[in-house]
């Protein structure tokens, strides 16, 4: 069972909420090649504001999963696409239910 995660908080600048959303529809992909990355969840909350919330079993799958592949092409969409910079809380799982 994971026992720590993340929680991204994202605010695309209203001109590019269409292509951060693809972005992160296109990032399930590289979420998917990480072995340390249990679970990956793309949302949106509203017109401008996204999130992403993953979990880990561990602490070098979520070093891993920051220093991977997913949060490199973040880094890369917050330059021109987003309002600010992404918000990034690490979280310690309290419950998990999996089918």
């Amino acid at each position: 069972m994971p026992k720590i995660g993340l929680l991204v908080h994202i605010e695309a600048k209203p001109e590019y909420a269409g292509e951060v959303e693809s972005a992160l529809r296109g990032a399930r992909q590289l979420a998917d090649e990480e072995k340390g990355t249990v679970t990956w969840f793309a949302f949106r909350q509203s017109a401008t504001v996204f999130g992403v919330f993953d979990t880990f079993d561990d602490e070098q799958g979520r070093t891993a999963h920051l220093e991977g592949q997913v949060a490199a092409a973040l880094g890369e969409i917050a330059k021109t696409m987003l309002a600010s910079a992404p918000t990034i809380s690490e979280v310690d799982l309290l419950g998990v239910k999996v089918p």
